[in-house]
């Protein structure tokens, strides 16, 4: 038992005063009791053990009384009265719709108008606007004619219009998205179209023109624009990325990616550019008085190297193909038959001892030695009868001339025309390599007359059934003109009509 003594020495207090600290002892004594009876006490016991006995029967009462208390506790669901609701008069429901923000496709009527009230008193008619000042935009697919309807104008003055406009530029030149500054004056009486007082647009790049109502009729007024047509020529280093290299020199992407195509098509991009080397582009380039810039479609496209040339193409024709300046020259030149590539030839056609077979065979053509890579040339006019791998002939090519003619070249390292194309004399075709029967580098071409080789120097591919001298007098004519032009001269001070490239030689151009 826990006596006086013991509880003098648990509070170190003197006997003196244990008399006076009785009631404490008793407090403490009771404490003890009720922590005793607590650790005996087993509220919670496993319902699992045991099961029937006193200990789990109490266990079993105490979880029955805590999910009466529970179910006690359980809200209810009966209906809760709702906010008072806006009066349903017809003005005062249009007042507080007027005033929600809500989208318009749930009920919304914020920004459209304001609720009517007693004092608003309906009149029988508005006062019109004297004149109306309108934006028409031709769209896409669309008619000069029914975009004037649109726009308010009457069936009358639009046929008007759409015949003094037809008279002077076609309607199908006029660009769609093309701003058309409208006017209409008053009616003449209620239900009526109004009358049209001016229309004004840019018919062309070089050219507006403004229709107004003068003295009862309407009377068509052109305005010509001065435009310079010098075409702008960008020249830079390639670098690391032809692509960067040529946006940061201020050519417009669309010129970068007609480009890279045109130089896919006669050159590697990965492996016949370096990037020391330097490109030139020139585009089509127009600037008009008012302010307007249009840039066009690609013109030139060259690569140099340390000075030299190492393409050199422009645009030719009325197909708007690419023709190589070197390959044109050299092809054009030549009299009797034409080399299909730059080199000398170093087997002819016969019988002779195959080099790789080891045994003697007919040597269907004759072969000319080149450079990997260097572009092979089509000897004339035809069409691509055949582009692909063709056994020993490696990538090969066969050219259908009209006639019963055809010529073949063998063992490219890469063709640059699919089947079914058609090709003018002069334009490059594939590019020198050593694919199939090959111990080299070199082109192998064979003529074809009536369906059976033929030696290729029987037969001459003459200047005349390819391009009068006009023509490749032009070409070279054209060609020193582009070449002539300075880098960014074409950003430089406005000159309408700049002698150097006329508008008339741009369109030619770029066709």
């Amino acid at each position: 038992m826990f006596g006086l003594r013991d509880y003098a020495e648990y509070a170190d207090i003197g006997t003196d005063d244990v008399v006076t600290s009785r009631w404490g002892v008793r407090a403490i004594k009771l404490r003890s009791a009720i922590e005793a009876g607590c650790h005996k006490l087993d509220l919670a016991p496993d319902l699992a053990d045991d099961i029937g006995s006193r200990r789990w029967l109490r266990g079993m009462g105490t979880m029955v009384g805590l999910c009466a208390v529970a179910v006690s506790m359980w809200p209810d669901f009966s209906a809760v009265e709702a906010a008072t609701t806006v009066s349903a008069e017809t003005d005062m429901r249009d007042e507080y719709r007027s005033q929600m923000i809500l989208p318009l496709t749930q009920g919304g009527d914020s920004g459209r108008r304001m609720g009517p009230t007693a004092h608003v008193v309906p009149i029988a008619s508005a006062p019109e606007r004297a004149m109306v000042q309108l934006t028409a935009t031709l769209g896409q697919g669309d008619s000069f004619g029914r975009m004037l309807q649109r726009a308010g104008v009457g069936s009358g003055d639009a046929a008007t219009v759409s015949g003094m406009v037809a008279a002077n530029v076609p309607l199908g030149d006029i660009a769609s998205g093309t701003h058309f500054d409208v006017t209409l004056g008053k009616r003449s009486a209620s239900g009526t179209p109004r009358p049209l007082d001016r229309i004004a647009f840019r018919a062309r790049f070089d050219l507006a023109m403004s229709i107004e109502r003068q003295g009862g009729r309407l009377v068509l007024t052109r305005q010509p624009i001065a435009v310079d047509a010098m075409p702008l020529r960008i020249r830079g280093t390639v670098g690391n990325s032809l692509y960067r290299s040529a946006r940061a020199a201020g050519a417009p992407p669309k010129a970068i990616q007609q480009y890279l195509q045109t130089l896919d098509q006669h050159l590697s991009l990965e492996g016949d550019i370096a990037p020391e080397d330097t490109f030139d582009i020139i585009v089509a380039h127009k600037r008009a008085a008012s302010g307007e810039s249009e840039t066009g479609n690609l013109i030139y496209a060259g690569v140099e190297r340390k000075g030299k040339p190492r393409a050199q193409l422009m645009r030719w024709g009325d197909s708007g193909q690419f023709f190589e300046a070197s390959g044109m020259g050299q092809q054009r030149a030549s009299s009797g038959m034409v080399s299909p590539v730059a080199g000398r030839m170093t087997s002819s056609y016969g019988m002779r001892r195959h080099p790789i077979l080891g045994y003697a065979r007919m040597h269907a053509g004759i072969d000319f030695g080149a450079a990997w890579g260097s572009p092979i040339y089509a000897v004339s006019d035809g069409v691509v009868g055949f582009a692909g791998r063709h056994g020993g002939h490696g990538n090969y090519v066969r050219l259908e001339h009209g006639g019963g003619l055809g010529t073949g070249y063998a063992h490219m390292s890469r063709i640059a025309v699919s089947s079914g194309t058609r090709v003018r004399a002069g334009q490059v075709i594939g590019y020198v390599g050593s694919t199939g029967l090959s111990t080299g580098p070199h082109l192998h071409y064979e003529l074809y007359q009536n369906g059976r080789t033929v030696n290729p120097l029987s037969v001459r591919f003459t200047v005349n059934q390819q391009v009068n001298k006009e023509e490749l007098n032009e070409f070279k004519a054209r060609l020193a003109k582009l070449l002539s032009v300075k880098p960014g001269a074409a950003l430089g001070q406005l000159t309408p009509n700049a002698p150097a490239t006329t508008p008339s030689e741009i369109s030619q151009a770029v066709r």
